[in-house]
């Protein structure tokens, strides 16, 4: 997964002051969880821009300029309810040798035959949480839709790989190919449920009405 540099200070002073006086010089106040204790320290609101207004994934390298380093993830962040300026962000640190939990965003591949034929693409999930090392966090999962045909679902078995676990139940729907008034049924679908029909009947036709088959 593709790492994104944080630039910070640690911070001496948490109080709400001081936390304002940072936030007015256009720095955000953050904190690093996951050690022995929370690590506060500031970083400028420019340096999250690559970070948050993204759909993609990343873990962030954060480097204070005492010279020390920590590998982290996003854990959660908080905007301003009017202007949108970013408030607060929480990191939490990476171990290589501890699993971590994470929302990776899913890529849609192929052509889907349904939609060909009419059918609305619906992305039920956008994101999947997933848990893995931190060397084996993927930057993505892809949801080949090439198979489906109207009325067709992909399910989160069908994103399973090596080296994560999916953290949602075998049901769950990534996408999905919905009916629309313009769409038009597949010839070979047609072809599929006549052959179903047709199993049962003799060589000579259906059973006349009113009669039964004699074994």
């Amino acid at each position: 997964m593709k790492s994104i540099t944080i630039n910070g200070s640690q911070r001496e002073s948490v109080g709400k002051k001081a936390t304002k006086a940072l936030r007015n010089a256009g720095q955000v106040p953050c904190v690093l969880y996951g050690g022995d204790q929370g690590m506060h320290f500031s970083a400028p609101e420019l340096a999250f821009s690559k970070l948050v207004y993204t759909p993609n994934a990343h873990t962030v390298v954060i480097a204070l300029d005492n010279g020390e380093t920590f590998d982290a993830v996003l854990q959660d962040i908080q905007f301003h309810p009017v202007t949108d300026r970013i408030l607060h962000v929480d990191f939490y640190q990476l171990y290589q040798d501890k699993e971590i939990a994470m929302d990776i965003p899913v890529h849609v591949i192929g052509t889907s035959k349904g939609v060909l034929n009419g059918g609305v693409l619906r992305k039920n999930r956008r994101k999947l949480r997933i848990k893995a090392l931190p060397a084996n966090l993927p930057d993505f999962l892809e949801a080949d839709i090439t198979p489906l045909k109207i009325g067709g679902k992909l399910y989160v078995t069908a994103l399973e790989g090596e080296g994560y676990t999916i953290l949602h139940s075998d049901n769950t729907v990534v996408v999905q190919i919905k009916t629309a008034r313009t769409a038009v049924v597949d010839d070979e679908d047609e072809e599929e449920e006549l052959e179903e029909g047709a199993e049962g009947t003799t060589e000579g036709g259906e059973t006349p009405e009113g009669e039964t088959a004699q074994e």
